[in-house]
């Protein structure tokens, strides 16, 4: 299936081009990945996320529309708005990541956009980051054990998966601490001399693994459960802006 066909998968994610969706729904977009973290070198991909607004009349039909359309060439992905706050909702790294980028790598910004960004810290809880990051960082882990790091190739992409571990955890403890989200990592350089020692000993990722878990178990700033309202009015303000009114024939 080619990147440009608009098949709707199981999943309700379209592969589609950008070009796809009515002009202005795309709220906010930005760089994200390698790039927003620090970690990008020499032949890094370019990674792009978004969100968009589907038209509001779209949800009144039997069909829904789509909720993400995923290119490969740019390599973007957009979520509907209300799937994005879904996933924020339960702390996805890489969806939560769009709101706290470092100004600079804003692509799209509007003013629905800059309201999201600023009840960011709403979508925060405790529960939600200590599953999210270390499932996903776990995730990395696993990945390590199944790789022969004797061949050059994959002792490449087991340091990746390294790297990945180390940010997760780190950005999870700092969340957790601060209630902030650290997307650009002060020191990218410790990240990726740690991510080649834990591609040649793996046990040193097991003791990073249990080292986050207890601090994630301390006291710290995010609240047990997020906060819902703020992201459920903003929702109400998007679909509000994006309803066209049926046009009537005069009688």
């Amino acid at each position: 299936m080619s990147a440009t066909s608009d098949t709707v998968l199981p999943s309700g994610t379209a592969l589609s081009s950008a070009s796809a969706l009515p002009s202005g729904t795309v709220l906010l977009s930005g760089i994200v990945g390698s790039t927003a973290y620090g970690l990008a070198h020499a032949g890094s991909d370019i990674d792009r996320l978004g969100l968009f607004a589907a038209p509001t009349e779209g949800f009144h039909g039997l069909h829904r529309p789509a909720e993400s359309h995923v290119t490969t060439a740019p390599d973007r992905t957009l979520h509907e708005a209300a799937k994005w706050c879904r996933l924020a909702l339960s702390c996805n790294p890489t969806a939560s990541e769009l709101v706290w980028l470092p100004e600079e790598l804003y692509e799209v910004r509007t003013p629905l956009g800059d309201e999201l960004i600023g009840i960011r810290r709403s979508f925060l809880s405790a529960r939600a980051v200590r599953n999210a990051y270390l499932g996903y960082a776990t995730q990395q882990f696993r990945k390590l054990l199944t790789r022969d790091t004797t061949d050059p190739a994959t002792r490449a992409r087991a340091a990746k998966h390294a790297r990945h571990l180390v940010r997760l955890l780190e950005q999870a403890v700092h969340l957790h601490e601060t209630g902030h989200n650290l997307v650009r990592l002060p020191d990218p350089e410790r990240v990726r001399g740690l991510g080649e020692r834990i591609a040649d000993e793996p046990a040193v990722a097991e003791r990073l693994l249990a080292d986050t878990a207890d601090r994630l178990d301390r006291p710290g700033m995010l609240p047990d459960r997020p906060d819902e309202r703020p992201a459920d009015a903003w929702l109400h303000r998007v679909r509000a802006a994006h309803y066209t009114s049926p046009v009537t024939s005069a009688p």
